[in-house]
């Protein structure tokens, strides 16, 4: 798992609290030690790497974010969500217990109470961004014709 994610060239440093800093295209993850699991951090690692992909010269994905917590913060967290979901499931891991992880989900749902159809487009996007972070594996393991 650790070279799936190299292979992306995300800039990935350790740090206290697990993040991704577009205005640094940076992304932070807490010491590898201080979860407990290896699924574990990986999981928060996929939902990172997937808000990393909503960068400008990456997919492009913007909701309006305005503040922590509004409705684009919400549909973000939402895919990045999904997205950690979609690539635990392609890399065969568990990405966190499933009452955490609907737990989580749930709660962004309740943000989007104006938009009950974005769960729909929320996965859409949430594929693109694991197609995108997948290319970079697909890319290397190529051989020219």
């Amino acid at each position: 798992m650790e070279q799936f994610f190299a292979q992306t060239k995300a800039q990935i440093y350790t740090g206290n609290q697990a993040s991704y800093n577009q205005t640094n295209d940076k992304i932070q993850m807490p010491p590898f030690e201080s979860f407990e699991s290896i699924s574990a951090y990986y999981a928060i690692l996929g939902h990172e790497i997937t808000h990393w992909t909503k960068h400008p010269k990456r997919l492009d994905r913007d909701f309006g974010r305005k503040k922590f917590g509004d409705e684009g913060y919400a549909k973000e967290e939402l895919v990045a969500e999904l997205g950690a979901c979609l690539m635990a499931a392609s890399l065969g891991f568990e990405p966190i217990p499933e009452e955490q992880h609907a737990a989580y989900i749930q709660s962004w749902m309740k943000e989007l109470q104006n938009d009950k159809r974005f769960i729909f487009s929320a996965a859409a996007h949430a594929q693109r961004a694991v197609e995108y972070i997948q290319s970079f594996q697909m890319a290397k393991n190529c051989i020219p014709v």
